[in-house]
């Protein structure tokens, strides 16, 4: 694949992510837009390592380390979603004011 071609997609993944999470009112969709700006980050940083240093894998094992964070925050997020739900009965952004109680 051609490295423009990818750089596109990435940004592409990425402005939509950064749309979606400056404009939902759900956690759920800000969780899942948060979700696509880092697979956008670490498709960057494997076209970036496999482009410029094929040898070395520096931008897999980061890319890795991305996904284990990712990891955590997809099964932490919907914990924290649903515990804020149980409390506030609404899971929209600008109707949950924790600092309120």
């Amino acid at each position: 694949m051609i490295l423009e071609h990818v750089l596109v997609l990435s940004a592409f993944l990425f402005s939509i992510g950064i749309y979606g999470l400056v404009t939902s009112r759900n956690l759920v969709r800000a969780l899942m837009c948060l979700e696509l700006i880092l697979n956008a980050v670490n498709l960057n940083f494997v076209t970036f390592s496999d482009f410029f240093d094929s040898r070395q894998l520096k931008g897999n094992i980061f890319s890795i380390f991305v996904i284990a964070i990712a990891a955590a925050e997809a099964a932490i997020g919907p914990a924290i979603v649903s515990s804020i739900y149980r409390n506030r009965k609404s899971i929209r952004i600008n109707q949950s004011n924790l600092l309120n109680k």
